[in-house]
């Protein structure tokens, strides 16, 4: 019989689990750990700054950000494009650097016109900013650290949403919106300060063949992503299927401010219970995901969790007091876990169904058919939830299991092209334009 490692080993061994096993990786995870304590520190509490310090309704809050992801995703063709252009890290920091740098307006924003127009300039550069960033991870990463990594920067984004929530609950607690209505330059300072970390990562193959470019211009070998009917099928349905971090961020607490009896401070303690578990959880809830097929099980699982918490929120319409904080936050739960499955399914496909001479490509088509399957629900999840009760969030519930239903033919089809297209194929490949 194998002796039993001392509980202490065990620990050990479970902490070091949550350390990224390369430099490159360690990088990439502070860089996520800058980012997102500036993205959490706003995101925590901006249902209350939007509808107390700018003034918006629940439903104005919702149809803003489904204009802003509209156009963000339609401006994510010419995003991609210029990741293959000039390189995905440059984009990447670019992108960054001006999306942190429009913080600093969000303090003097005041009405629904001015709130739509910076929500619609800051998604367009905060998804071309993901698109370089898409495309960077998969260019710089060995093939079979892909999933691993994206694991722990997963772990590390949640990290600084902790911190990020931290500040926020405090400014929350003050009570006092002079406080939350500066709490955007916070968010300025550390966006700056990330951007330059990007600047400084080592580049991507495509950085440098971007960089040595000359000569006549060339373009990606292969078929374009526009021929993958299955890709952007994958690509629209995962889109349905994220629709999870709407109940996460926005539906989830402005229930909770106009639907409920809970406290504002409840908020903090959601998002933070979110991120804490999302830091532990990736590097274990990733494992034994290599193929689109273990993806596709991993999607029916999100889907599982989702349905709970709609089921489960919605009950809260008719509860009060510690009952309502309490199933508040295991909606908040619940639907952490669909995120963290729907997490490890989506590297999962990123990793194995990209063409790797087309990923700036890939990753552009790839935010516009995810944004066409879900940047619709901010407004539509939010006007079900607020006007119907009960029936819309089982609606919105029912939603996601079609998505789930009709992810399982575009998974066949994104397979088959990959393996007729372009299996073996090199990443810097290239053919006259």
């Amino acid at each position: 019989m194998a002796p039993v490692p001392p509980r202490s080993s065990r620990l050990g061994t479970a902490v070091r689990r949550l350390v990224p096993p390369t430099p490159l990786s360690r990088r990439l995870s502070l860089q996520s750990v800058i980012f997102k304590t500036g993205d959490g520190a706003f995101l925590t509490g901006s249902a209350v700054f939007f509808t107390q310090v700018v003034g918006l309704t629940a439903s104005q809050v919702g149809l803003g950000l489904t204009i802003g992801a509209v156009a963000a995703g339609l401006a994510a063709i010419g995003a991609g494009r210029l990741a293959d252009r000039i390189g995905p890290k440059r984009t990447w920091a670019i992108g960054a650097l001006l999306a942190a740098l429009l913080f600093g307006a969000w303090p003097f924003i005041d009405g629904f016109g001015a709130y739509a127009a910076m929500v619609v300039v800051y998604e367009i550069l905060d998804n071309t900013a993901g698109a370089g960033q898409n495309a960077y991870i998969l260019d710089v990463l060995p093939e079979e650290e892909r999933v691993t990594t994206q694991a722990y920067l997963y772990s590390a984004m949640n990290v600084g949403s902790t911190l990020g929530a931290i500040i926020s609950g405090v400014a929350l607690a003050f009570d006092d919106l002079t406080v939350l209505r500066w709490l955007p330059l916070l968010t300025l300072v550390l966006g700056v300060v990330n951007a330059f970390f990007i600047a400084r990562l080592p580049p991507a193959p495509h950085d440098l063949s971007a960089r040595e470019r000359s000569g006549p211009r060339v373009r990606p070998a292969g078929p374009g992503v526009l021929r993958n009917a299955g890709w952007l099928g994958v690509s629209f349905f995962s889109g349905t299927l994220w629709t999870n971090q709407v109940l996460l961020s926005v539906l989830i607490p402005l229930w909770l401010v106009q639907e409920t009896d809970s406290p504002h401070w409840l908020l903090a303690w959601l998002f933070g219970t979110n991120t804490v578990l999302c830091i532990v959880l990736p590097a274990y809830t990733s494992q034994g995901i290599r193929t689109p097929r273990d993806g596709l099980r991993r999607i029916w699982v999100s889907t599982a969790f989702f349905v709970a918490s709609c089921v489960i929120t919605m009950v809260t319409h008719s509860t009060a007091g510690f009952l309502t904080v309490t199933l508040v936050w295991l909606g908040h739960v619940t639907v952490t876990g669909a995120e963290l499955a729907m997490s490890s399914a989506s590297w999962a496909f990123q990793a194995t169904l990209m063409d790797p001479r087309r990923r700036g490509e890939y990753s552009s088509m790839g935010f516009l058919f995810s944004g066409l399957g879900g940047r619709w629900a901010p407004a539509l999840y939010t006007w079900l939830a607020m006007s119907w009760h009960h029936v819309g969030w089982l609606l919105i519930g029912a939603i996601v299991v079609v998505a789930s239903i009709g992810m399982h033919p575009a998974l066949r089809a994104a397979e088959r092209f990959r393996d007729r297209e372009f299996a073996g194929a090199t990443p810097l490949e290239k053919t006259a334009a």
